[in-house]
């Protein structure tokens, strides 16, 4: 006999949801969590598409949340339990005269079935995963999308789908939007192929649950928030999301820095001056008189490595500080790999950044021998070509993993910067334990100028909210 999915009840499986959420960091209150309650009453619950939608409405609060929350909705609201039964014969999978399955004849069903754009597909993925991804493991049968897809290889069905696509569509080479045509179908096509390896992933994160526990597979299986992706490992899909998410952030920490202003603006005690007036009062300093704050804004310039192992990071990172240049008077961006050069004006509000990056490499003196990172040179040649830059009001941001492929860190160069500069921070993408390590000269430069860790986004707001000016 089956296992409920709620022994204790649909009320006690939904906390248990909205507690997988909270553990994934998405902040769902207690009135949400009510409010859940309700969609889940008046929804239809063999519904999967509207009960998704319902929970998504109630329960989150930023579009950011969602990829995490599918994730976990596959977990605790699965499809099926168990394999999947079919009572179609058009999706028997095909089987040779050994009885085995036939690659080339599951991959034709495939193709025919994504130029329909079937709800059949996810059937079959079902199948095949029963089929081909099914391995055993120390502990049992076990699921992999990996085997299933491997054998499978969708991604080279792609010109008959897109040829088939094409037909329907009645496009040919005399027609004057064929060009056009053929984009879309190609796009189709596309989409398509990965909207199946997306069926494929969630069906075997859904069979693995089962016998390992949902909770087990949501901590390895479910799609990370976008603030919490490691730089140096994100994908380019979580690299264009998490730049979505930059005026999101950017306005967060406005947010906090008005409130720290307004708790700074009455200024801090002037003893010598309260001392005076409680003299009116026998000595009892009844009277505090504050200093006048003098909240300056000061000049901030930013040195960028931007080779291409933290090139992710350094890429957000400019976006973040751009979005707040209004609490700074001057921002100025200095980039560099193995050579220094001010990239300042391929910046502005309204700048494009993948071609403010791409005008870096092609038009900027950032390279000067091999292309490899080198940031005693650079730091070298930063301060030759632009010595009167950092003044006792200019905070300094150095954005780079300190791997130096070995060279000389020229940590004189940095010992310079810090004691002329008003303040000095160094933000690392890669993790604490790992400076030092191979040719990262880290540990060294944190003994001279204050280095952070910041691997995600995350991390990143929470350390840059600390260094904005009050």
């Amino acid at each position: 006999m089956t296992t409920p999915l709620a022994p204790q009840g649909l009320p006690a499986h939904l906390v248990g949801f909205v507690g997988a959420l909270r553990k994934r960091g998405i902040p769902v209150g207690p009135s949400e969590t009510v409010d859940a309650g309700q969609v889940v009453a008046v929804l239809d619950l063999l519904d999967r598409d509207v009960l998704r939608a319902g929970l998504a409405a109630a329960l989150l609060r930023r579009p950011t949340h969602r990829p995490t929350f599918d994730g976990l909705f596959d977990l605790w609201f699965p499809a099926a339990i168990g394999a999947r039964s079919v009572d179609s014969e058009e999706l028997e999978l095909p089987r040779d005269a050994k009885g085995e399955l036939d690659l080339d004849a599951v991959r034709e069903l495939l193709a025919n079935l994504l130029i329909d754009d079937s709800a059949e597909a996810a059937l079959l993925a079902s199948q095949l995963v029963e089929q081909l991804g099914q391995y055993q493991s120390a502990n049992g049968p076990s699921f992999s999308a990996y085997q299933t897809l491997r054998d499978l290889k969708p991604e080279e069905l792609l010109q008959k789908i897109l040829q088939g696509l094409l037909q329907r569509s009645g496009a040919g080479k005399d027609d004057p939007d064929g060009d056009v045509a053929s984009e879309v179908a190609r796009r189709t096509a596309a989409q398509r192929i990965a909207d199946f390896r997306t069926m494929v992933e969630t069906e075997t994160r859904r069979r693995s649950a089962e016998r390992l526990g949902k909770e087990r597979v949501a901590k390895y299986g479910v799609p990370k928030q976008a603030d919490e992706v490691d730089f140096l490992r994100a994908s380019d899909a979580e690299l264009a999301l998490l730049r979505r998410s930059v005026t999101t952030l950017a306005r967060l920490l406005a947010t906090r820095l008005a409130a720290r202003r307004r708790r700074a603006r009455h200024g801090e005690i002037d003893l010598r001056k309260t001392l005076r007036k409680s003299m009116s009062t026998g000595g009892v300093p009844i009277d505090l008189v504050t200093r006048k704050p003098r909240p300056g804004r000061p000049e901030l310039v930013i040195l960028c490595d931007v080779s291409g192992s933290v090139a992710g990071f350094s890429h957000f990172t400019l976006l973040l500080v751009n979005a707040l240049r209004e609490q700074f008077s001057r921002v100025r961006i200095f980039a560099f790999i193995d050579s220094a050069d001010e990239v300042t004006r391929f910046f502005d509000p309204n700048a494009d950044f993948a071609k403010a990056m791409w005008r870096i490499m092609n038009e900027a003196d950032v390279i000067r021998y091999d292309g490899h990172s080198d940031y005693g040179s650079a730091f070298g040649v930063f301060l030759d070509k632009f010595v009167g830059t950092v003044t006792g009001r200019t905070s300094v941001l150095v954005l780079g993993d300190a791997r130096n492929n070995y060279r000389d860190p020229n940590l004189a160069a940095v010992r310079a910067l810090v004691s002329v500069s008003k303040h000095a921070h160094w933000l690392n993408p890669e993790p604490r334990n790992q400076w030092g390590s191979g040719d990262s000269a880290a540990d060294e430069y944190a003994k001279v100028i204050d280095m952070h860790e910041c691997r995600s986004a995350k991390q990143l707001t929470a350390v840059v909210a600390g260094l904005l000016p009050i």
